[in-house]
Formats: structure tokens, C-alpha cells, sequence
């Protein structure tokens, strides 16, 4: 996980930014006397909080991890979508 001071991301803002967009990573900036914070992707965030959501019910976690198992067994079934 990358990690830059204040200073150094006030000063290369474009460039960190731009990192941050292509390796689709987080990177940390720390400041003095603050608690370290943290830059994702918007996309990136989204998905986080989308997974957030899904694993929130122990049902669903549990139906998502057998779906899951049954995938990488094997045991798949492939449909037709109802709209294209």
C-alpha cells in the first residue's frame, strides 16, 4: 500500500491521482498530529460498500459462500437472460 505525506500529495496531486486511478489501489496520506487518510477509486469504494452490504445478513453470506463452492465444484447451470 502505497504512502505519501500531505506535503507530498499537495505537490503531486495529478500524478498520485493518476497512480491511484491506474493500479486501481488505495494509497494512504499521512499528516501530522492526524489519524493517516485514506484515497480509493470511487468504483473501488463501491464495490466495497455493494460487499459490505451483501455479506451484512449471515443468510446471505452463507447462501453467497455455497454459491460460491458450488461454482469452483463445478456444479453450475447456465440460463438464458430474461431481457437481452
Amino acid at each position: 500500500m502505497a504512502q505519501v505525506t500531505f506535503t507530498e500529495l499537495r505537490n503531486n496531486l495529478a500524478t498520485h491521482f493518476d497512480r491511484i486511478e491506474a493500479d486501481r489501489v488505495e494509497m494512504v496520506v499521512t499528516r501530522q498530529n492526524h489519524d493517516p487518510m485514506v484515497i480509493i477509486p470511487l468504483s473501488e469504494w463501491e464495490g466495497m460498500k455493494e460487499t459490505l452490504y451483501l455479506l451484512s445478513t449471515p443468510a446471505n453470506a452463507r447462501h453467497l459462500r455455497e454459491s460460491i463452492a458450488d461454482a469452483n465444484a463445478g456444479k453450475l447451470t447456465e440460463r438464458d437472460l430474461i431481457e437481452p
